[in-house]
């Protein structure tokens, strides 16, 4: 049983770069802010990673979203 989508995690990654965008931080400074490796912010908004929820909460704290406004496609 395959259990990877390849469409979401590409589609969580671009949520994720657009949120960090209009907060105006660079990849190093969400990376810092949220205590994760820069790297490993590039690889999930690429869409490499499969993220934790956990770890995307981590995210949406710093970019001072809900993670339901997160995956609500028509918040802005």
């Amino acid at each position: 049983m395959k259990t990877e989508n390849p469409e979401l995690t590409v589609w969580i990654g671009s949520r994720i770069r657009h949120f960090r965008k209009l907060k105006g931080f660079s990849q190093e400074q969400l990376a810092e802010a949220a205590n994760l490796h820069r790297t490993y912010i590039g690889s999930c908004e690429r869409g490499e990673r499969n993220i934790t929820v956990i770890n995307l909460s981590v995210i949406c704290q710093n970019l001072d979203i809900t993670l339901k406004d997160f995956f609500d496609e028509n918040y802005n």
